[in-house]
């Protein structure tokens, strides 16, 4: 070989260093931007946590609202319902009853 090849061999083998060099750091690159970056795998998850938890409220809160009416209703439409509230949450009676406690 002469020289002048051993200096063409030189110079490719450098451009292909470099170009190995860039394409390793640009894949380094991407790959922790997509773990880590602010749309990345652990945003992901995070998100994903949070949605399940927030969908677990919405669950419970829809199943308190459906008694909450239920209740409603009875409060409106039926007499005997008021007058057991009345009487067990509020110690309420009629005028003419007594009421009598006893220890337990």
């Amino acid at each position: 070989m002469t020289t002048l090849e051993k200096q063409v061999n030189s110079e490719v083998k450098k451009k292909q260093v470099i170009f190995f060099t860039v394409v390793v750091l640009t894949l380094l690159y991407l790959s922790i931007s997509l773990v880590f970056g602010d749309m990345g795998l652990f945003k992901y998850i995070e998100l994903n946590r949070t949605r399940t938890s927030l969908e677990n409220q919405i669950a419970q809160i829809s199943s308190q609202n459906a008694q909450l009416r239920t209740q409603l209703k009875s409060l409106k439409d039926d007499p005997f319902y008021r007058e057991k509230l009345a009487r067990e949450e509020y110690g309420l009676s009629r005028p003419d009853e007594y009421i009598f406690q006893y220890d337990r």
